[in-house]
């Protein structure tokens, strides 16, 4: 298990250093079209705070519209991490140019660090998906059960009324079975900088609301119905779980490997070697480049190989022969 990366332990403003991601679709009602829109987490790597917004689709100038929305509301971001989604590297590529001409002042001052994952190592954006399955659960049940009934401003509401109950959640377990200790630090503390609890609007909330057409007591209802869900999983999250504490032989470079990949052919073993490693400050190699033989048929129906290299983690890889 590798350490904690230096931003989740650096005192920062919320939302200086942030992992982000995509999840949905979900389906909503304008008029008599039906339309998808997806949502956009943010997670602050320090506070645990999160922040989402909705997207009108995945294309990068959605996103960055969004990205400025995030910014304009819980200021500047120093760092962005996220997989490699394709709107995420193209905001990266339009951010760049741009930032060519800044000194390195300015860099400091306007400069958003985009960092993104290795392909298939979703367990190195831990801090953000493991946020994201217990919202996107809970989320895609109760909004299939809304039967596509909310609109693009309901729905964004309901987001909203979700970041909410999230960033009221107790950070740390220690004295919650002491009643006569202090009341636990939640993310809206630091947010808000106000101890009271955000609580709902007076009244008694039923699933006949949802054939209403008062759609704030559709959202009302449908946040009553997070709440009660998503605590059940939010309490199973609690407990320890300790992973990854042997410790192996680093991969060394021409060491051959066999690459597991989850969408290969049944019974297809892919040799490969490896070609570079990236040992991490602690000196372990948790990230390698591999070189594999790729064939294919040319014009002539001959078969012809070429070399591919790949970057991968090291749980993706079985050591067979050492170098």
């Amino acid at each position: 298990m590798a350490d904690l990366p230096e931003e989740r332990v650096e005192m920062t403003p919320p939302f200086t250093y942030c992992g982000m991601d995509c999840f949905g679709p979900f389906y909503v009602k304008e008029g008599r079209k039906e339309l998808k829109r997806y949502g956009l987490l943010f997670t602050c790597m320090c506070s645990r705070a999160i922040h989402i917004e909705m997207l009108d689709d995945l294309t990068t100038d959605a996103f960055i519209n969004v990205l400025r929305a995030f910014i304009a509301v819980r200021g500047n971001v120093r760092q962005l991490r996220s997989d490699q989604g394709t709107n995420f590297v193209g905001a990266q590529r339009e951010f760049m140019n741009p930032m060519k001409d800044l000194n390195h002042e300015q860099l400091k001052e306007y400069g958003c660090e985009f960092i993104t994952n290795f392909p298939s190592s979703i367990h190195m954006g831990g801090v953000w998906e493991r946020q994201i399955r217990t919202i996107r659960s809970v989320l895609t049940a109760i909004l299939d059960q809304s039967a596509k009934r909310l609109d693009c401003a309901s729905l964004r509401t309901f987001l909203y009324e979700v970041m909410a109950i999230i960033n009221s959640r107790p950070l740390t377990t220690e004295h919650l079975n002491d009643p006569t200790s202090l009341e636990p630090l939640t993310p809206n503390h630091i947010l808000l900088m106000k101890s009271g609890i955000i609580l709902p609007p007076p009244g008694q909330f039923v699933s006949q609301d949802l054939y209403l057409r008062k759609r704030w007591r559709q959202v009302q209802f449908l946040a009553n119905e997070f709440w009660t869900r998503w605590k059940n999983e939010y309490l199973l999250n609690l407990q320890q779980r300790q992973i990854w504490q042997r410790d192996r032989r680093n991969v060394k470079v021409n060491d051959i490997v066999i690459l597991k990949e989850d969408n290969s052919p049944r019974n297809q073993w892919k040799l490969a070697k490896v070609a570079e490693v990236y040992p991490s400050k602690d000196g372990k190699v948790r990230k390698v480049k591999l070189l594999i033989s790729d064939s294919s048929l040319d014009s002539k129906g001959r078969r012809i190989s070429k070399p591919v290299y790949l970057d991968r983690p090291v749980h993706k890889i079985v050591l067979l022969l050492e170098a």
